[in-house]
Parts: structure tokens; C-alpha cells; sequence
């Protein structure tokens, strides 16, 4: 692993956040301008932002690269040597980041103008809260009005979770410091990490609002996610990791598990619904 620039911010601290943006890369030239602009625009901007090139082998580090250079006082690039998939990317950046609060987004994901700055004052008036998402949607180019006034959340668990995963790693916002990683390519790395983390018992909550959008559907094909069987065996293989370390009961991860296949099954259904 490289890491190119300093990532050191010389603006006006009251107007920061203490938070490392960290974005995976990979082969997305034509999406990443579009993610990268959400972050770099933010009405509260964070102390850093990572990018990771996942060893792309395209245009994409050469484009990394450009950007730090554009804005050298707040983009770092890392330039992982092997693919290892987006866990791994995001433990590179991790593993770098500066700052106490870590958020994640993916380089053909984007967020709200105010995600940033409505996130954190409610992180901030939250402080037991360990872990943070909210909801999205497939983007149409529009961002609604959000009124952080009204802002209601959920508090997340295990049973919830397994039914369903509640926090696209778009909307996720986390303490760096909290003991555990995104495992590899071989398990649904980012569900398994929210699930660990509730399951060790801390605090993670859901706000009821929109702040992030997805460029394209979720499961669509061509994506990280949009060879569903390969998704399918990728959440069973997370589910045994929490079974194998005792964090599941065997009926909990019988049910678990195959309320997961009835989900892969209706996937495939829906797929063929649109062709």
C-alpha cells in the first residue's frame, strides 16, 4: 500500500468536522466526479478525504491523483498494489485516517448537500452513539428539502438487522476507534461489520431521512452486488462467521439464514420482472 499527500487541512477549524470521508475505487471513471463533487461540497466539510484506488488498473489512479492535486490540503490517495474489494479498501483508509469519525461512500453512490452537516449535529447530540445511518434512494438528480428539526431515529438490533440491513454503507458514519475491520471479498463485509458491532453491544442508531442516493438500483447487474447468487453465498458466509463465533444461536442463524435465501429468491424474481 502507497499513501500520496499529507491530507492536512488548513481552513477555518469551527468550520470542519473531525471526520476521515473514505472512498473505495475502483474502475469508476465515469461515476467518481459525481461522488467525489457530493463530498467535496459539503455545507459542513470534513477534516479529510481518503480515496483508495483498488488497484483499478484503468484511468482511475491517474484520476485520483489529478484530484489530490486539485486539492491537496484535503484529499489523500492511497494505491492499494492487489485488488482486495471494497473491505479491504476501506481498512486501507482506515488504517490512515486522522480523525475520531469515519464516513463512508462509494465511488458511484453520492450524498445530500447536508448530509455532513446534519449527520454530525445529531452524532454530536448523541454522543453515546457508536455507530450512525440513515436512509437513501436511487438518485434522480434531485436533492428534497430535509428539515433536521423533525429528525426521528431507530434504535438497531440484531433481529432487526437480520431481517433486514438497515444501513447502506453509503449512510454510514462510525467511530474509528471502535475494535473491528471489514472482513474480505468472500462475505458481505460491510453487513457483517454493522452486525459485529451491535452484537458487541454498542450503540448504533438509524435516522429517518434521506440523505444519500445511489447511482444506480441496488442488485443492479454490473455492480458490486449484482451477481445475486454471488451475493447470496457472500451474506450466508457472513452469517456463519457470527454463527462460528458464537454470536448467533443455532435457531437465530437457522432462521436467519433462510429468510436470507427468501430475500435472494425474490431478487431474482424482481430481475426478471424487468428484463
Amino acid at each position: 500500500m502507497q499513501v500520496v499527500g499529507n491530507g492536512e487541512h488548513g481552513a477555518d477549524a469551527k468550520s470542519i468536522a473531525p471526520i476521515s470521508v473514505i472512498i473505495p475505487c475502483y474502475q469508476c471513471t465515469d461515476t467518481l466526479f459525481r461522488a467525489l463533487n457530493s463530498a467535496l461540497h459539503q455545507t459542513l466539510q470534513p477534516s479529510e478525504i481518503i480515496l483508495i484506488d483498488d488497484a483499478s488498473g484503468d484511468g482511475t489512479l491517474e484520476m485520483l491523483l489529478q484530484y489530490e492535486k486539485e486539492h491537496f490540503s484535503l484529499i489523500k490517495v492511497i494505491a492499494q498494489n492487489k485488488n482486495g474489494g471494497p473491505g479491504m479498501a476501506r481498512n486501507a483508509g482506515w488504517e490512515v485516517a486522522s480523525q475520531p469519525w469515519l464516513a463512508f461512500l462509494d465511488a458511484d453512490d453520492e450524498w445530500h448537500p447536508r448530509k455532513l452537516e446534519i449527520q454530525w449535529s445529531w452524532l454530536s447530540a448523541h454522543p453515546e452513539v457508536s455507530l450512525c445511518g440513515h436512509g437513501t434512494r436511487l438518485s434522480d438528480g434531485q436533492h428534497e428539502h430535509v428539515d433536521e428539526a423533525a429528525v426521528a431515529s431507530t434504535t438497531l438490533t440484531t433481529l432487526q438487522m437480520l431481517f433486514s440491513n438497515r444501513l447502506p454503507t453509503r449512510s454510514v458514519m462510525l467511530r474509528r476507534d471502535l475494535p473491528f475491520r471489514f472482513m474480505g471479498k468472500d462475505v458481505t463485509e460491510d453487513y457483517l461489520l454493522w452486525l459485529q458491532i451491535i452484537l458487541a453491544g454498542f450503540s448504533a442508531q438509524r435516522m429517518e431521512l434521506c440523505l444519500a442516493y445511489s447511482l444506480r438500483p441496488d442488485f443492479s447487474p454490473g455492480g458490486y452486488s449484482g451477481q445475486l447468487w454471488r451475493h447470496e453465498k457472500r451474506e450466508l458466509a457472513a452469517m456463519r462467521v457470527l454463527r462460528s463465533d458464537g454470536k448467533l444461536s443455532w435457531p437465530i442463524w437457522f432462521l436467519a439464514a433462510s429468510w436470507s435465501c427468501i430475500k435472494y429468491l425474490r431478487r431474482r424474481f424482481l430481475r426478471r420482472q424487468l428484463k
